[in-house]
């Protein structure tokens, strides 16, 4: 085979390849155009709205703890109970209080008598017992005070006259008793009777010889002065038997009163306190609802770390959403909610924008702000803490120029964005400046007009080539 044959061999074969290649090139244009999307730019209305989730949550759930630590005594309710304001929960073990109460009402019930009492004034039978301890005390006195001058006088001429003739008597009986005990030879029964009389005889001599002596020598200085300590004691005496019977007629002060009345009150207070106490010791339902959550056990301590009792008020429920802080400039109170509950997905369920929180909950290098969304009436079975979303309207745009947000892209290298727009048969770039977007449609501000054919070409099309 000659070299020119080889030749046409050689280029025919090139022929025919790039044939195959351009086929294949032609027909892979046609696939991708036809997958690349068209839309025309018009005028319309678009609502816009946030979209956030959250949960629903009851009108109000407090965690209920006892203010002092103690046993658990008893358990009036369990999970899932409803409950009015005011019914107990638990209540603690308070033996030790309730004796403290029984004092405190003894303590207040006695202020409270001697201040009636003191109020009401002297009775008779207080003014003639101050009476009768006035006499006593005046005879007492009277008895003192001549004891205190008859030792202070000493005896009289006749006193001792009497003395000596007592002694004189008791010799003559002593000189007889000592006669028949002479007479009396023999030991026996006659004999030991005239012996104790002689002993009788010598004793009562001796009492007579002492008292004249007293008589004789005057008063001794050691009873005198206990006599006239008696005096000054029974002086003393009669003294405050008076001031009583003085005090008793005259009535009480309106010092001893006020005296009387701020010890009641002291009392009083004093009850109030063990009672607030007591009350303490039982757990009540601040408001009308139903018992979530229990952690208690009979006989144990309660729960520092847990809420003893958890209590939720379900009458009505409110959504708890976080806001981007994007979006969050947009909203405010008043404005209307649409909301989906994943549990309930054909309740149709409205709210209104109840609050915005002031500052914002920081997390995960998201910063949310928390909103509570106020949920209109409905005859939805809610439950709380079911997860929903809430779709907030922050704006309605009228005769606006939109475009789909699929045919908007983003330069990776100035983040500019632009639609590829169809001019004739030729594809272009156009930079536009994009509002709003929402629900897959963005307002066009500039860079297009209406009636432009915007197109999407897929990655890899021929009509790709130099938008890059």
């Amino acid at each position: 085979m000659g070299r020119r044959k080889i030749y046409l061999i050689l280029a025919l074969v090139a022929m025919a390849s790039g044939a195959v290649v351009f086929w294949h090139l032609w027909s892979d244009r046609d696939s991708r155009a036809e997958a690349s999307r068209t839309a025309t730019v018009e005028r319309g209305s678009m609502t816009i709205a946030v979209t956030a989730a959250g949960r629903m949550e009851p009108a109000a759930r407090v965690d209920l703890a006892f203010e002092t630590p103690g046993r658990v005594a008893e358990i009036f309710v369990e999970e899932g109970d409803r409950v009015d304001a005011g019914d107990p929960l638990a209540r603690l073990e308070a033996d030790q209080l309730e004796l403290q109460v029984t004092q405190a009402r003894a303590a207040l019930a006695s202020a409270e008598a001697h201040l009636s009492q003191l109020e009401a004034g002297p009775r008779r039978a207080e003014i003639e017992q101050a009476e009768a301890n006035l006499r006593a005390a005046s005879a007492q006195l009277t008895v003192a005070v001549a004891t205190r001058d008859q030792i202070a006088r000493g005896a009289s001429e006749a006193e001792i006259a009497s003395a000596r003739a007592a002694v004189e008597q008791a010799k003559a009986a002593r000189k007889m008793a000592q006669d028949a005990y002479d007479r009396i030879d023999e030991e026996g029964t006659r004999r030991e009777q005239a012996n104790y009389d002689l002993y009788t005889a010598d004793q009562e001599l001796a009492a007579a010889e002492a008292r004249l002596e007293d008589l004789t020598q005057g008063p001794r200085p050691d009873e005198l002065r206990a006599a006239r300590a008696n005096v000054a004691a029974a002086v003393a005496q009669h003294d405050a038997a008076q001031a009583q019977l003085d005090q008793v007629r005259s009535g009480t002060t309106e010092h001893e009163i006020a005296e009387a009345a701020a010890q009641a009150e002291q009392a009083r207070l004093g009850l109030a306190l063990v009672q607030d106490s007591l009350e303490k010791m039982v757990l009540q339902a601040p408001f009308s609802g139903q018992v979530s959550e229990i952690n208690l056990t009979v006989g144990e301590m309660a729960p520092t770390r847990l809420p003893p009792i958890v209590l939720m008020d379900d009458s009505a429920y409110q959504m708890a959403i976080g806001v981007d802080e994007l979006d969050i400039s947009r909203m405010e109170p008043g404005q209307a909610v649409e909301i989906t509950i994943e549990a309930l997905p054909d309740a149709a369920v409205t709210g209104t924008l109840k609050t915005i929180a002031p500052i914002a909950t920081p997390g995960d290098g998201v910063v949310t702000y928390a909103v509570l969304v106020e949920l209109a009436p409905t005859e939805a079975p809610l439950r709380a803490d079911m997860t929903a979303n809430a779709t907030v309207v922050v704006e309605q745009l009228t005769n606006v120029l939109v475009v789909p947000t699929w045919a908007v892209r983003v330069d990776r290298e100035t983040g500019q964005p632009f639609v590829e727009r169809r001019v004739g048969g030729e594809i272009e770039r156009v930079d536009v400046a994009l509002g709003p977007r929402h629900e897959g449609v963005a307002q066009v501000l500039s860079g297009l007009t209406e009636g432009d054919e915007v197109v999407r070409l897929e990655e890899g099309s021929t009509f790709d080539f130099g938008l890059r």
